[in-house]
């Protein structure tokens, strides 16, 4: 169903844009546009591009907020098009989408504990010019006993065409409830092309030689650097709501890019 975003007028704290000259501009019009048009109270435009609207999201974490994505940069794959004739019709007829994000553990080689969330991915990559030499877990099984490569990543069904799909992982629907592994430029072993599985699992990844082969554990864009564990899991409790065009909701450009994979 149709979110309808009425009754309270906006303030400029909840138009939010990122600095660039385009972002800018849009914030501008919308200022003057919606000056006199009431909209619900938890409800915020984040004009950008996909790194400014997860940047956005961690800074706002409350399952009661609405997000609406007005793309100004590149793809931007959790945006809407931006379109000044049909800003309000599309404000009052956008619907929501719900997304968990990961929840990343980490300790360093010294002992420090850290976490992070992730909306897309949760990134592994060697941290000089040794590979990584890896062991992973999915709750008590092995799904790998040593991989020897650049790094492994851990997506999201909604950031699955994201890295995931440029280390060829799979394209997840977003009601999978699944979530992908997939290496990044596997040395050994050669043929092994990664795993899914359930969202409820708890994925461990083991640094085996953290003294002469460092990681970096990388949750979307925040990097903590000398890992030795990673513990990584689905965040059930947390919700993101992303409000979506109805031509271009994000389980649509999910399906346009699982059909351009398979025919490309």
């Amino acid at each position: 169903m149709p979110v309808r975003v009425w009754p309270r007028a906006p303030s400029m704290k909840r138009i939010i844009s990122d600095k660039n000259k385009k972002s800018q501009k849009i914030k501008l019009f919308l200022i003057k546009k919606l000056r006199n048009i009431k909209l619900k109270s938890n409800l915020y435009i984040v004009i950008g591009g996909d790194g400014f609207m997860l940047k956005t999201l961690k800074k706002n974490r409350n399952n009661s907020k609405l997000f609406y994505g007005i793309n100004s940069g590149n793809y931007g794959f959790l945006m809407n098009k931006f379109s000044p004739k049909n800003t309000i019709k599309n404000l009052s007829k956008a619907k929501m989408l719900s997304i968990s994000p990961l929840e990343m553990n980490v300790v360093t080689k010294t002992g420090i504990k850290k976490e992070s969330i992730a909306i897309n991915e949760v990134s592994i990559l060697r941290q000089s010019r040794q590979a990584a030499s890896l062991n992973v877990k999915s709750g008590k099984k092995t799904i790998i006993k040593k991989l020897i490569s650049d790094g492994i990543l851990v997506s999201t069904p909604a950031g699955s065409t994201a890295y995931n799909m440029s280390v060829y992982g799979p394209i997840l629907s977003l009601n999978s409830n699944k979530l992908s592994i997939s290496p990044i430029s596997a040395f050994r072993p050669r043929r092994w092309k990664g795993k899914i599985v359930s969202d409820k699992s708890i994925i461990q990844i083991k640094n085996l030689n953290p003294i002469k082969r460092p990681i970096s554990a990388v949750a979307d864009n925040i990097e903590i650097r000398n890992a030795k564990l990673i513990k990584i899991k689905t965040n059930k409790k947390l919700k993101f709501n992303l409000l979506y065009d109805s031509n271009s909701s994000l389980q649509k450009k999910i399906k346009l890019e699982q059909i351009r994979k398979e025919t490309s």
